[in-house]
């Protein structure tokens, strides 16, 4: 296990550069920036302010929360459908916005479990008031970073059943992780305890590096905007640091991938936004171990 991990578990234990903001007006914070992005009305005049700074650097972010969970949606629905998933654990999972996880897996599979985890008690309180629909449906407070990983805590565990396959989700989480806390080191921990036939689903911030010096630049100019003295976190990665995060799963085609380029439901309607290209998501699967082989005699 990487040091990283072994002392990382302690209660409140936040993502970025301190405690969870909660109902702190004055301080940023990650899920009601993301809130403000979407059009939500969960949020403050600080993080109005935090998200301007960065849409003075890049208009269309918007258009890129929005795009993630067009891809969120996708992705669940082939999991509760066609891959007949029916335990989900959504890490991260923010503030309720329109069309949750569960609304979209139990519209596949009316019997899906979902368990929603984020750290902020803010998020927590208000996924409780609003997402817990049913008894297949809950909202935990829990850390990504939590010591021997969330699927060992008894608040999400409980929920869950741990030979089955579980559909894992940190869509637009991995990013607020910063290199010194090992995000790649966090997922392989997450992978190695996960049942076989499980999936991960990532998306996390694109820095294109040599592949397009153009919007690597770009990439640069945000992640500056992101980790400075307002929101203090939101790293673009490589394509290469983000394969890292599915170490050991077989990733599904089209493989790691811009978000509207992976299992589009048409063809687009315009051209995109260039920080539109600067997010890449995946869909990984554990493999079910090969069945042993019969000797002849």
């Amino acid at each position: 296990m990487p040091q990283s991990l072994a002392v990382r578990g302690k209660p409140g234990f936040a993502i970025g550069d301190g405690l969870p903001v909660g109902a702190d007006t004055t301080r940023p914070s990650i899920a009601r920036v993301y809130d403000y992005s979407l059009g939500g009305k969960d949020n403050y005049a600080v993080d109005r302010e935090a998200f301007d700074a960065v849409l003075a650097v890049a208009p269309g972010l918007c258009e890129v929360s929005r795009m993630n969970r067009r891809w969120l949606r996708r992705v669940v629905r082939y999991l509760a459908g066609s891959a007949d998933i029916d335990q989900f654990l959504d890490i991260g999972a923010g503030l309720p916005t329109v069309v949750n996880t569960h609304q979209v897996a139990q519209q596949e599979n009316r019997n899906a479990r979902v368990v929603y985890v984020d750290h902020d008690p803010l998020c927590v309180a208000h996924g409780r008031a609003l997402l817990e629909q049913n008894e297949n449906t809950h909202y935990v407070c829990g850390d990504l970073l939590e010591h021997g990983t969330l699927l060992e805590i008894p608040a999400v565990a409980g929920y869950l059943e741990p030979d089955r396959p579980i559909g894992l989700i940190v869509c637009g989480l991995l990013h607020h992780i910063a290199d010194g806390l090992d995000p790649a080191g966090v997922m392989r921990e997450y992978t190695r305890r996960l049942p076989a036939g499980s999936y991960v689903a990532a998306t996390n911030f694109w820095d294109p590096a040599d592949e397009n010096p153009e919007l690597h630049v770009l990439a640069r100019r945000l992640e500056h905007a992101f980790t400075g003295p307002g929101l203090g976190s939101g790293w673009y990665r490589t394509r290469e640091q983000q394969l890292e995060y599915f170490g050991g799963l077989e990733l599904l085609t089209p493989g790691l991938a811009g978000l509207e380029g992976w299992w589009p439901p048409g063809p687009p309607t315009r051209r995109q936004l260039p920080e539109e290209r600067l997010i890449l998501g995946g869909l990984g699967y554990k493999p079910l171990p090969d069945p042993p082989r019969i000797r002849p005699r």
